[in-house]
């Protein structure tokens, strides 16, 4: 009986849309941490950051129209599917069987090197700042530096299991590390880290890094492993301050047109928290051209049939009506009532916006990267 009620327990989503749990629950108020299976232990955590969902209810619903840009870029099952396990922490995963010799753990505190290369953590740490070459063109580190539970292309990589992570997470001297680790790689990226709850912004040789960053594909594999791994190892906090200044750099400052899609497919969803997920999406949601095209929700209100203007349905409602066709919606509190004719461009701006220089939108050319295998 209990291996029946604990197979009845999860059920192997099928669709995008019953991997993607961001828009079950449209409520900023009243969520709790956990619901999504964090993975990690909250007491040590960093404490959650209020960049992301600061604007949650500054933007439009979808005016969706039968557009046919809209019908031919669609949302990536693997994607959906691998991050939704991820958020859920493997449900009906089987922990690897191995000595239970925590390699990772012992990784970071410097008493064994990575394999193949022979090289210790603190030859890393302490050698590799600023070797970009070095870190460009190595593919045998990372998994070391920003270990998961699921395997990746180092074979010699151990996979994380539940035990391992617990012992890590309550190790201070390998969270000191493991945050030197993520720091060489921002540096890397042109980001640098700003406090201890995570919050980021350019470093001095950004303009550099974003140049080859945008131009440089397989460092988005790389991104989705860290931001995993960092929920994994105790830092889900430090996920949606790098996810929104990648957003911003990608979206509004077109420092990293090419990142653009991996970022709304991937990073976006490698966050537990719905409410953080919501706030990142609506934001990008606002500055997304062509709107329309826009494919990571939320829902479009549809007005209830029988009904006149104005109502609020819940945000629940399924995208697409009975008969094909996509229902308008009706405008937020907060838009310009600027135009009533069909196609009319709402303009949204608001002060965190403006301040952060994003005063002119050009459109975003989506690369269609598929990310296949982590790394």
């Amino acid at each position: 009986m209990g291996n029946l009620m604990g197979s009845l327990r999860y059920k192997e989503p099928s669709t995008v849309e019953e991997c993607d749990s961001t828009w079950e629950s449209d409520s900023e108020s009243n969520e709790q941490p956990a619901d999504e299976d964090s993975g990690i232990s909250e007491s040590v955590s960093p404490s959650e950051t209020r960049r992301c969902g600061e604007q949650a209810d500054m933007s439009p619903q979808l005016s969706d129209s039968d557009s046919e840009s809209s019908t031919k870029i669609k949302r990536s099952f693997y994607a959906a599917k691998d991050l939704y396990k991820y958020r859920h922490s493997y449900p009906n995963y089987k922990e690897p069987r191995q000595p239970n010799e925590y390699r990772n753990l012992r990784f970071y505190l410097n008493k064994i090197p990575l394999i193949p290369d022979g090289i210790f953590i603190e030859e890393i740490l302490t050698k590799w700042r600023g070797d970009y070459d070095k870190l460009e063109h190595n593919h045998t580190y990372i998994q070391w530096l920003f270990p998961l539970r699921e395997q990746g292309l180092n074979f010699y990589a151990h996979e994380l299991t539940q035990e391992e992570i617990k012992e890590f997470q309550s190790t201070r001297e390998a969270k000191r590390r493991f945050l030197l680790a993520y720091t060489l790689m921002l540096d890397f990226y042109g980001i640098k880290l700003l406090d201890k709850s995570g919050n980021v912004a350019r470093a001095s040789n950004w303009q550099e890094r974003f140049q080859h960053l945008n131009e440089s594909q397989h460092n988005y594999l790389r991104i989705t492993r860290i931001l995993k791994s960092l929920g994994e190892l105790g830092f889900e906090a430090f996920k949606a301050p790098l996810v929104r200044l990648l957003l911003d750099e990608a979206l509004c400052r077109a420092t990293l047109p090419n990142m653009l899609h991996s970022t709304l497919e991937y990073y976006v969803y490698t966050i537990r928290l719905r409410s953080h997920r919501r706030g990142l999406l609506r934001y990008a949601r606002r500055h997304y051209h062509p709107a329309d095209t826009f494919l990571w929700g939320p829902p479009a209100r549809r007005r209830v049939a029988g009904s006149g203007g104005g109502q609020d349905p819940t945000p629940e409602r399924e995208r697409r009506g009975g008969d094909g066709r996509r229902a308008r919606s009706s405008l937020t509190k907060q838009d310009s009532v600027g135009g009533n004719g069909k196609g009319t461009k709402v303009c949204v701006a608001s002060t965190q916006t403006l301040q952060e220089g994003a005063t002119e939108r050009g459109r975003v050319k989506r690369e269609e990267y598929i990310e296949t295998v982590p790394l």
